[in-house]
């Protein structure tokens, strides 16, 4: 039978060697292959590259990271004879409730999944695990309350995992800049037991990012090692793709000798060009890219950094300066999601929503819709979530969706409910339906022209037969495509390979920005998962699968002390996906840093003959690269 090779990423001592050795030892032996998937592997045209004046090729290693959510993993649930109640640390209930359903083989109508407040998810919370199945299924059996929470031992080892990815670039340019040809070739490491079959072929749809470049080839092999099974991980397929293009940019820039500030302007996709269709077939809805790095450049004052850098290297420093650029586009969203909206004869409202927080801050958001459309005061409104009995049906949270198809469902919900309730205001009032308007400073109905004559929300819900209530469902076509640019500074040791990082600026375009605190919090966390990966961050196996680092003492999880406050400028970029304008922001600071601080520390080095250094950056890392180009 014909055996596929299997990357593994063992981590050698000392850290050197970012990938395994490729092996053909096979996991099922039934199969005869550890290949799950593959795609557009036997398309590739070398033609393509036969014109360029340069062709870089680099094998990028895009390593196995662990989600470390604060919270665990924990359920509980109970049996009362007739219905089981799961309590699940989850992104979406609904979901984990069919799971249940169609597992456990009991009607769905018998199952209500509640999902609390949730200490972080990240994607490796999207549904329900086999570890919380059995305890629902310990609960219907026994008809008695079971619950269980893992360690942080266990969540190290046993939930899912993210990245591990090994590519293969290959770019074909001019020496005036012009990028002609890219190819992505892509192998994803799905673990022993796969979860999904969509990381390599968003990474393939995602790869030429923001460039206009008129050859694109993408393939990929999904293959099964002995590993722990890797899933969705913030980003999910989109970082890979960023960090792949925009390293190869990177050393394509340093080939033909160009900055790499320049030969990004000269690809761009044109801002007259939206909506642009790339070459693997997605339909960019709207980007500014070029104003977007513009931005980030003035911000950091991108000519002193190199002249800083440039006078370190003349003295002789041993610790260097190193600037990196990332310039991103991402793909969040599509699909639909649930809202429900109802105010009462108090007044008070209360907003049911399929989108499943865990840290985002909806609560605060979808009040903020609410009290801008009906103009109710938010503290008289109550946002519930994550219950299957007063939610049947929803999708939950994960690829960025919430304020884009969440909040929409909401907005249209809220609407629907000022509708209804302009009909019974106007009977009151004594005047047409036309001719009502409402205050939503004061949250006030009252006659066009006559403000001084006004009802509250709850005397308009008395005179309605009962409380005035609406449903909504939002859906989307497709998916929308935030951007940004992100520019890191280090400052590398090269006597001890130690990187610091000194500045990151960024600038992240997701549309109208609702609430700057919470978009805010959002880049933060991100831009601090994608620098812990880029310098930190890597799940360590050995060459018999044995897990080398399964506690928060071995594994390099990012802290505050490793950080400095971040530059944060904002884009407002409009889509005309969703009635809002908005796209996702929880996704885009772990895309846009990491390919940012690789290229960084690289740059930094460059000076010395360094073209390469695969992720985390480690000291040693470092250090061995710089020895291994005589110094």
């Amino acid at each position: 039978p014909h055996r596929v090779p299997v990357f593994t990423p063992p981590c050698p001592p000392g850290g050197a060697g970012a990938r395994g050795p490729l092996d053909d030892t096979l996991l099922f032996d039934d199969t005869g292959t550890n290949l799950v998937d593959q795609r557009d592997r036997d398309t590739h045209d070398e033609a393509v590259f036969a014109d360029a004046d340069v062709v870089i090729e680099q094998e990028i290693a895009n390593h196995r990271v662990a989600c470390v959510p604060m919270e665990c993993r924990a359920t509980a649930a109970a049996f009362d004879g007739t219905r089981l109640t799961v309590w699940h640390s989850s992104q979406n209930a609904q979901r984990c409730r069919s799971t249940l359903a169609d597992t456990l083989g009991i009607s769905p109508d018998a199952i209500r999944v509640i999902v609390p407040d949730v200490g972080g998810g990240f994607g490796a919370k999207i549904g329900i695990d086999r570890d919380a199945i059995i305890v629902a299924w310990a609960a219907w059996k026994s008809r008695a309350a079971v619950r269980w929470a893992e360690s942080r031992a266990e969540n190290l080892v046993a939930m899912t995992q993210g990245r591990a990815q090994f590519n293969r670039v290959k770019l074909g340019g001019n020496r005036d800049g012009t990028i002609t040809a890219y190819r992505l070739d892509v192998v994803q490491d799905a673990g022993a037991y796969p979860r999904t079959n969509t990381l390599a072929p968003v990474t393939c749809t995602m790869a030429p990012g923001v460039y206009d470049i008129p050859h694109v080839q993408t393939g990929f092999r999904t293959v099964v090692t002995n590993t722990t099974p890797v899933n969705k991980y913030r980003g999910a397929g989109r970082p890979e793709a960023t960090a792949a293009i925009e390293r190869a940019v990177d050393m394509f820039a340093v080939e033909i000798g160009m900055d790499p500030v320049e030969v990004r302007r000269r690809n761009f996709i044109a801002v007259d060009a939206f909506p642009f269709r790339s070459k693997t077939g997605a339909r960019y809805d709207s980007g500014e890219y070029e104003a977007t790095l513009d931005k980030v450049l003035g911000a950091a004052d991108y000519p002193g950094l190199r002249a800083e850098q440039a006078a370190r290297r003349d003295k002789g420093c041993v610790n260097v300066l190193g600037i990196g650029i990332s310039v991103y586009v991402e793909m969040t969203g599509g699909g639909g999601e649930t809202a429900k909206v109802t105010v009462d004869d108090k007044g008070r409202t209360t907003v049911l929503t399929g989108s499943s927080a865990q840290g985002q801050g909806h609560h605060t958001a979808w009040s903020m819709l609410v009290a801008d459309e009906l103009g109710v005061p938010m503290d008289l409104i109550t946002v519930v979530h994550g219950d299957t009995e007063l939610i049947p049906k929803a999708v939950g949270t994960y690829s960025s969706r919430s304020l884009q198809l969440g909040g929409s469902a909401v907005l249209k919900a809220a609407s629907d409910v000022k509708n209804q309730a302009r009909r019974h205001a106007a009977d009151l009032l004594g005047v047409s339906v036309t001719d009502v308007a409402i205050d939503t400073n004061s949250g006030t109905w009252h006659a066009a022209g006559n403000p001084d004559c006004s009802l509250t929300w709850a005397q308009v819900v008395q005179h309605a037969p009962r409380e005035i209530s609406a449903d909504a469902e939002f859906d989307s076509d497709q998916p929308t495509f935030p951007f940004g640019a992100h520019l890191a500074v280090v400052e590398v040791d090269t006597e001890t390979g130690k990187t610091t990082l000194l500045r990151h600026v960024t600038v992240d375009d997701a549309g109208p920005v609702l609430n700057p605190i919470l978009a805010e919090g959002q880049r933060h966390g991100g831009i601090a998962q994608g620098i812990a990966q880029a310098l930190f961050e890597e799940v360590c196996y050995d060459e018999k699968g044995n897990p080398l680092n399964a506690t928060l003492a071995d594994y390099g999880t990012v802290t505050a002390a490793d950080l400095p406050a971040f530059e944060l400028e904002y884009g407002e970029t409009p889509t005309d996906v969703n009635p809002l304008g908005i796209k996702g922001i929880g996704e885009a600071g772990t895309i846009g840093s990491t390919p940012a601080v690789q290229n960084a520390v690289v740059d930094a080095v460059a000076h010395l003959g360094v073209r390469h250094i695969d992720m985390p950056m480690t000291p040693s890392r470092v250090w061995a690269a710089i020895r291994g180009n005589g110094r």
